[in-house]
């Protein structure tokens, strides 16, 4: 493997190009099964249900673009993800947010396995995707000398 060989190429890369994808996909299957029992509240309307199904297919999307790519983007895109993911498990954990607009209020003051499967999930994707961006950068970096 020579020096000027792509990152992306690297097999300690592809490694984490796989974790990150399969954090997001852990995280898009939790919101997928949950989101029937919370869409309850809006049937009609933009549901914390519909909320996360939005989560889920922009996980699924965004994973595969990890995978297929690779690059500053796509680890930029996971990370944004994964972290607003976690931020808003822990947000709608510990305060009580009342309804914004569409945006529903969502406190639920109680962990549960789904939960913190995907919060778990949620949190080391954000810091894998994060890694995977700052290597990214190394290797932009040395291209250009």
């Amino acid at each position: 493997m020579s020096a000027r060989e792509p990152i992306r190429r690297r097999p300690k890369d592809v490694v984490l190009r796989v974790l990150v994808a399969a954090a997001l996909v852990i995280d898009a299957v939790v919101h997928w099964q949950l989101a029937p029992g919370y869409q309850l509240a809006a049937p009609a309307g933009i549901g914390q249900g519909t909320l996360f199904r939005l989560e889920a297919v922009a996980a699924v999307l965004v994973g595969l673009y990890v995978l297929v790519r690779g690059s500053r983007p796509a680890y930029a895109a996971a990370l944004v993800v994964a972290a607003s993911a976690f931020i808003a498990v822990l947000l709608y954990r510990y305060v009580d947010i009342p309804a914004l607009g569409p945006i529903p209020a969502m406190y639920e003051p109680v962990w549960f396995f789904g939960k913190s499967l995907s919060a778990v999930a949620e949190g080391l994707g954000a810091v894998l995707a994060g890694v995977g961006f700052l290597r990214q950068r190394g290797s932009d970096r040395q291209r250009r000398r």
